[in-house]
């Protein structure tokens, strides 16, 4: 990206939250944003940090799903005051706070056939626990029009990102974006992180599988990986999108598997997710790859989709690969903001573009 002097009346500086479905912990990204006149949009990732879960925390979001409604409704509250407290602390070190909150929250339920999305963390309750502007709650209006809510990503990828053909992030889940005739065109692939952070949980003892290390010395085990590749999800088209419900429902029965050794059932996921990525991508235009979120990390999982995937596979410098969803959604905070559509109905299948987003002003 071309040096851009963000020090003008024009730029915007907007704090982007991100909490995901592999319950890493928050992320933050401090962001500003300038328009040139030639309407192209920069970005210049000021300070970013991720704050892990407590485990207290981790397991108030696990249980949150089966809470009362008024439990979840406290909890709401609760973690929008919890995620305003993060802004401070985060912010405290800065000369001038930023002039909007952009929370994307933490998804507890996504049934868009329901016409049901829910992410936790109350955006008043962040606006008046850091004294920011706030916008919170993007999905709910796409999903009442009609559309998945999901994924959001991709305008952020057409507007700031678009210098690449297609842009693939490896969070919980795996998503893909890319223009197609001039259409933006955005799904869910297969869970990521999600899966085999369940996997080294219940086997290993432990929160990730660092590397890749504990999959890598596993056999694919045929029968399974067939298994998952037949379900109905991934032989729908687009648009299509992917919660944790369907992951509990459909794929966490399969893997207690006394008839495997757990380094095979583990490798078998990374031959899975491997196999639908690169699937996906081969079977989109294009050259050159932009692969971002938690799972760039993963050594083995890159090597995989290295392999299977016939374009060039780039990985940009940490801070975008850990923070760019934190990013896009200050950048959808600030689309919000200047009332400028910020959900793709051609990407969720809603009936029309439209403008996500609840605005609590301070001042």
């Amino acid at each position: 990206m071309p040096a851009v002097d963000f020090k003008t009346s024009e730029s915007i500086r907007i704090a982007g939250i991100m909490s995901g479905t592999s319950l890493d912990g928050v992320d933050i990204a401090l962001c500003c944003f300038y328009q040139s006149n030639s309407g192209i949009w920069n970005y210049k990732i000021e300070k970013a940090e991720t704050f892990p879960y407590t485990k207290e925390w981790k397991e108030k979001l696990i249980q949150a799903e089966t809470s009362s409604g008024l439990e979840l409704i406290l909890l709401h509250k609760e973690y929008g005051e919890f995620l305003g407290s993060l802004i401070n602390k985060f912010i405290r070190t800065e000369k001038e706070k930023p002039e909007y909150i952009s929370s994307h929250g933490h998804t507890i339920f996504h049934q868009p056939q329901k016409k049901l999305t829910f992410q936790l963390g109350d955006g008043a309750c962040i606006a008046a626990e850091s004294g920011i502007n706030t916008v919170s709650d993007f999905r709910s209006f796409d999903v009442a029009l009609g559309g998945q809510g999901a994924p959001l990503v991709p305008i952020g990828d057409k507007l700031l990102f678009g210098n690449y053909d297609q842009c693939l992030n490896l969070g919980g889940f795996a998503n893909i974006s890319y223009d197609s005739k001039e259409t933006r065109i955005a799904y869910d692939i297969c869970p990521v992180n999600i899966l085999l952070n369940y996997v080294c949980q219940i086997y290993f003892n432990t929160d990730f599988d660092n590397n890749g290390a504990f999959g890598k010395i596993g056999n694919v085990d045929l029968e399974l990986f067939n298994t998952m590749n037949q379900l109905d999800y991934f032989q729908k088209s687009a648009p299509k999108s992917l919660g944790k419900e369907w992951v509990v429902e459909k794929i966490f029965p399969l893997l207690p598997n006394k008839r495997l050794e757990k380094h095979d059932i583990l490798r078998t996921l990374y031959e899975h997710i491997a196999f639908q990525i690169s699937a996906v991508c081969n079977a989109h235009p294009g050259h050159q790859i932009l692969v971002t979120g938690g799972g760039a990390f993963n050594t083995f999982l890159i090597e995989l989709l290295k392999s299977k995937i016939n374009k060039v596979v780039i990985l940009p410098e940490k801070t975008v690969i850990e923070f760019k969803e934190a990013l896009i959604f200050a950048f959808l905070g600030l689309l919000r903001i200047k009332n400028i559509p910020n959900c793709i109905a051609t990407v969720t299948g809603a009936r029309e573009d439209n403008l996500g987003g609840t605005l609590h002003i301070i001042k």
